[in-house]
């Protein structure tokens, strides 16, 4: 994984193509996010934790003076606490609407452009709570690739 590829190929302006997409791990799955909804790529930030705040909200950043929720993807997803292995997370910072969130996952791939038509609804085997997240599936060199909607993701109004 080139961290610097992967932010250079977000850079180009109006790259606006609903066909590109920044793929990243969380645990064992494979997602992709539409480039258009990718603010930035960062190394793991400095977390402020805040009281009472939605279970998914490992809390705020500090990006350049914005302050951005940080949305811990693992319990986002149902998939628990993220196994501490040393490795810190890496943060996606997408916008949904006016507001910016960090998705906290636990790597980035590459910036993947794929046949819109070829995508697939999320199966229904698939926990109702992450069916929601999910734009739809789109099958990548033999794995699964689960398409994040970013602003379901960075809605935490019925958590």
């Amino acid at each position: 994984m080139d961290l610097r590829k992967t932010v250079n190929a977000l850079a180009p302006a109006g790259v606006h193509d609903g066909g590109r997409f920044v793929t990243f791990v969380i645990g064992e799955l494979f997602f992709g996010v539409e480039v258009k909804t990718v603010q930035e790529v960062l190394r793991a930030q400095s977390i402020t934790r805040v009281p009472l705040a939605p279970e998914a909200v490992r809390g705020l950043i500090n990006l350049r003076g914005q302050i951005v929720s940080a949305v811990d993807m693992h319990r986002r997803l149902g998939l628990g606490i993220r196994a501490e292995t040393g490795d810190a997370s890496m943060s996606i910072i997408v916008r949904a609407g006016s507001e910016a969130t960090s998705l906290l996952v636990d790597d980035i791939g590459d910036v993947l452009d794929i046949d819109l038509a070829a995508l697939e609804p999320a199966p229904l085997n698939i926990h109702a709570d992450v069916r929601k997240l999910l734009a739809g599936v789109y099958k990548e060199q033999g794995r699964l690739l689960l398409i994040l909607d970013a602003e379901q993701a960075a809605n935490l109004q019925h958590e």
